[in-house]
């Protein structure tokens, strides 16, 4: 035995309607050119569209839809907002007020006087469950057509009733492996009698599920389970449980058939919840079942990842409705698990074999702590006994100075002499700490010796950079090898012969769903006219600056270089820089070859001194004037501090920054020096590239209108954090037509909020009273100062939605926006596609056949611009899934967008090639992206904020924050919540280019 121890819920406004009635300007059709490789496609002039005026028009049907390359065709009637006459040039004449700018309608944001828009019906448009998303307007056409190969297995619909029951346990259990025991010894017992021959599956909670009807709608069992860790030969606990099973429904599986059939836009969930439980039944008994995936260390040998970790195989499954009917999703997948290690081998591990010879620090102690806390382990010193315990603590003094009272007199007696005395265990390693075990109002002492950490708990804390290179090595895999992996294991599992299927009736293929796909062509890039190469068409998703030069260089006459890092001298450094700013002038920039002062090299935790010096220092030689850009050399293994730089560069100093590495400054690459020189381009405001059909207005639904492109993500803290905020970050495009550059803004909100909180706010301010703002808001404002335009039509890309927060998401967030724009100006309501960008999915595709070096990439992969809208996607709904860039290493997962709500029209082509066109225009790199640009922004500007958190903010962080710009500080009263340190206005445009 162990030794006792003597511890806003937001009004909705939106209701969202199957075929809401928009207005907005005719689409203005460029005309088509033939992209034949050989030379950029000719340049038209658009023609200028005429508007017409008064005109409103009933809801479409969406019949009779033109599958052409832009907006579907619709009978809609002019913006009340419009811009001029001229769908598409470069240069605007500034708007005035009177004629309809964007100005502040109301104080509160709301619309005034029950205004229509143009005669639309205009309460907020508002969104119920019972609303579906935006319908499929028909498949795409455009690019080449193949045959690829999806992860996807075609499961055959049951033809029998699916009966639901609830389980109800008493007394009530926390553990689900408790629960399937109870479960599966009910059914040992009774299966021939009571359960009428049924073999039920069942969730672990409270749900029970059969094929027909169990012979009774209501009974109650009496359980008996053994203890069987209370050794082998002694007498065993028995515990006894009342089981009470109760019919609850019939699942409508003919409902199902017609969703799957596209004859329902509701999906039946219930139904298809039975199905995955039923599938997962056994495979669950097998292995370690971790959220949808199982592990096991007999899948696949585990590969040791440092510090008492290894890697364990597994595959991920879950069943899915697709066009092609019932679909299982199978993937590979591995995850890091704790070694199931004798405790005192672990923290050897944790520590080095040393700590079993000397005194253990405090360090030592927080490390074990934090390392084996929560972890379960099970005891060796009693031989056949292997009773479980889990980790809470651990003891501030070492073994042998633990004493503990044995009577109620407090006769005390040491831990050492009661194991020795007890079990006749001697404990060898003295100088070490216990471990508590149980609630710290009755904790336990063990002794590490005396425990071994039980086997199959996954590590959920963060990995070091070591461990992730070696996990990394693991699930990296070329596609060939994952395709053959995922075969193997759907071939494993023999769902023909799994009980469970049988008795439900479901028969899962064991070949992989061939799907039509199309390869879309890469867009053509403009560079700058003075360059050798003035356009360029990209091939197999790459490119290079090769005798190009920026279409929008950028002139750097300020900039000074900190070195931070020990082993570069100052001439290296100096070296460096020379090659830099010659790099930058060769690309088509105009880059001043000298810095402001000399290098300033300084120890890295001396940085916030050593960056006031310079931006001081720098200010005193240039009088007053500010460095435009700060170059920053750093260790290669620098801790937090390229955290603390950006964190004081950008919201203290307003300083631009570019930090290297210390390798790439000894080991000078050409390659590298250009990726610097574009990131130091964009990040001074210029352009490195823009779509040819940008500047030439023929991107439909873009060039026609002045359009704005959203980008919006939310990170969350990693597991083990409970309190740290999550991290919102929006940004949007500042120029158009050619969509190219971005501002963004960040903001901290309640820990593990999805919901982006300030994309609208409203304020009371003492002197103007009720105040809006807000990101969509701001970004809407700083579009029309920088573009001379409004926006008239809204793409909004969201980044990190899961499927169950879809309705949730855009119900909130498309409110947001329609109130953000409301509150600039009455009647204002641009019409609004919404589309959430998917990464975290299990679907790969693959080549059809891998020999055939013309249908894939140099890593084995398909080709950049794979597109797939049939068969494996949703029944009814406008998703698809686009792979926009090339492999490098392992197999490349395609990003999965599914347009929620689409009040423009867009065709499959429409979406599906300004996608595919934008991710080329990713500023950092000269390939296309494997995410939208938006929303890869996104996504870096919310990582970036984390590090603009205070470090005792970081620590002791509250569940919120406000937003990371000028108005931020009003949320801190609002929400009880600490906002972000605000961004300097000079970098709110390029703190997400890293």
């Amino acid at each position: 035995m162990p030794i006792r121890q003597m511890k806003e819920n937001s009004e909705q406004h939106l209701v969202i309607k199957n075929h809401l009635q928009n207005t907005m300007n005719p689409v203005q059709r460029a005309p088509k050119t033939a992209q034949n490789g050989k030379g950029p496609p000719a340049v038209h002039e658009p023609q200028n569209a005429k508007l017409p005026h008064n005109q409103t028009s009933p809801p479409t049907k969406n019949k009779g839809r033109r599958r052409g390359r832009g907006g579907r065709k619709s009978d809609q009637g002019d913006v009340c907002m419009r811009p001029s006459s001229r769908p598409c040039t470069v240069a605007h004449k500034p708007l005035n007020p009177a004629a309809g700018d964007l100005v502040a309608a109301s104080s509160n944001g709301s619309m005034q006087n029950g205004h229509n828009l143009c005669g639309m019906e205009m309460g907020f448009p508002t969104s119920s469950k019972s609303s579906n998303f935006a319908p499929r307007p028909g498949y795409g056409q455009v690019g080449t057509k193949c045959i690829v190969k999806a992860n996807h297995f075609f499961a055959e619909l049951p033809d029998k009733d699916l009966n639901q029951y609830d389980v109800t346990i008493s007394p009530e259990v926390a553990s689900r492996t408790v629960n399937r025991a109870i479960m599966a010894e009910l059914v040992r017992l009774y299966k021939k009698s009571d359960l009428g021959m049924r073999l039920p599956a069942y969730d672990g909670r409270k749900s029970l599920y059969t094929a027909g009807e169990l012979p009774f709608a209501w009974k109650e069992f009496i359980i008996k389970l053994v203890d069987e860790e209370d050794g082998i030969n002694g007498p065993k606990r028995e515990r006894e449980y009342k089981v009470v099973i109760k019919f609850v429904a019939r699942a409508n599986m003919h409902h199902l058939g017609q969703f799957l059939a596209g004859k329902r836009a509701d999906a039946p969930q219930e139904a298809l919840q039975i199905l995955d439980i039923v599938l997962r039944e056994l495979s669950t008994k097998r292995y370690c079942p971790i959220g949808r995936s199982f592990f096991s260390p007999d899948i696949r040998a585990p590969q040791r990842l440092g510090d008492g970790l290894e890697s364990w195989c597994g595959f991920y499954q879950s069943i899915r409705p697709t066009q092609m009917g019932l679909s299982l999703n199978i993937d590979m997948a591995s995850a890091a698990f704790i070694e199931p290690l004798p405790v005192i081998d672990f923290v050897a591990q944790l520590l080095g074999k040393d700590v079993l010879s000397r005194p253990s620090s405090d360090s030592d102690r927080v490390k074990i702590k934090k390392a084996l806390r929560g972890v379960k382990v099970e005891v060796t010193h009693r031989g056949n006994v292997r009773r479980k315990y889990r980790v809470s603590g651990l003891t501030s003094q070492p073994t042998r100075e633990l004493m503990f009272p044995v009577d109620d007199n407090s006769t005390m007696k040491s831990v050492v002499e009661y194991f020795q005395e007890m079990y006749g265990f001697t404990i060898q390693h003295t100088h070490l700490p216990c471990l508590k075990v149980g609630n710290q109002r009755k904790a336990n002492y063990l002794p590490m010796e005396a425990c071994k950490i039980v086997e199959g708990q996954r590590y959920t804390k963060r990995l070091n950079e070591r461990q992730i290179t070696a996990l990394l090595k693991v699930t990296c895999q070329r596609p060939r090898d994952r395709e053959n992996d995922i075969l193997q294991t759907v071939q494993h599992n023999s769902y023909d012969q799994d009980p469970y299927a049988k008795e439900f009736g479901i028969k899962i293929s064991e070949k992989l769903a061939s799907v039509e796909a199309r390869i879309l062509p890469a867009p053509w890039l403009k560079y700058h006219e003075t360059g050798k190469e003035k356009d360029c068409l990209p091939q197999v998703g790459q490119w290079n600056m090769m005798n190009k030069k920026m279409i929008n260089g950028m002139t750097v006459n300020r900039w000074a270089c900190i070195n931070f890092s020990r082993s570069v001298q100052e001439s290296v450094a100096r070296g460096f820089c020379n090659e830099l700013a010659q790099m930058c002038q060769v690309s088509g920039m105009e880059f001043n070859p000298e810095p402001v002062i000399p290098i300033y090299s300084a120890r890295p935790e001396q940085v916030e001194k050593a960056l006031k010096h310079v931006y001081h220092a720098s200010m005193n030689k240039t009088k007053g004037k500010e460095l435009e850009l700060l170059l920053a050399i750093l260790p290669d293994n620098n801790g937090s501090l390229y955290g603390d730089l950006k964190r004081i560069c950008e919201t203290d100093l307003g300083l631009i920054s570019q930090c290297c590495l210390t390798k790439h400054v000894f080991k000078i690459s050409k390659q590298y020096l250009a990726n610097v020189a574009l990131k130091i381009n964009v990040k001074m405001g210029g352009r490195n590239t823009v779509l040819l059909d940008a500047i030439s207005c023929r991107i439909p639904l873009v060039s026609d209108i002045p359009t704005i492109i959203f980008g919006a993500d939310v990170t969350h803290p990693e597991n083990g954090e409970d309190s740290s905020p999550s991290i919102a970050a929006v940004v949007a495009s500042q120029d158009w037509p050619e969509v190219t550059k971005y501002a963004g803004l960040v903001c901290a909100q309640a820990h593990r909020q999805e919901l982006i909180q300030d994309l609208y706010k409203t304020w009371q301010d003492p002197v103007r009273g009720t105040v809006s703002g807000g990101m969509i808001r701001d970004l809407l404002v700083s579009f029309r100062k920088a573009t001379g335009q409004k926006p008239l039509r809204i793409i909004f890309y969201r980044d990190g939605v899961s499927e169950g927060q879809f309705y949730q998401v855009l119900l909130y967030e498309l409110d947001a926006i329609r109130k953000a724009c409301a509150s600039l100006e009455p009647n204002y309501q641009p019409p609004v596609t919404f589309i959430v960008v998917q990464k975290r999915h299990h679907t790969r595709l693959f080549a059809n056949n891998h020999r055939d070096r013309s249908s894939t990439d140099k890593s084995g992969n398909i080709l950049p611009g794979t597109v797939v809208d049939s068969k494996i996607c949703h029944p009814t709904e406008f998703d698809f899934y686009l792979c926009s860039h090339a492999g490098i290493q392992g197999t490349s997962r395609p990003a999965h967008y599914h347009v929620l709500w689409d009040e423009n029209n867009f065709t499959a082509d429409g979406i599906q090639s300004l996608t595919n066109n934008l991710c080329y225009t990713y500023a950092r790199c000269t390939r296309s992206v494997s995410v939208v640009p938006p929303a890869y922004y996104a996504h870096l500007a919310a990582f970036r904020a984390r590090f603009y958190m205070e470090p005792e903010m970081q620590e002791n962080a509250s569940t919120g924050g406000g937003a990371g710009h000028t108005k931020s500080t009003r949320a801190a009263g609002e929400s009880g919540v600490r906002p972000l340190p605000a961004l300097k206005e000079n970098v709110k445009r390029v703190m997400f280019y890293c």
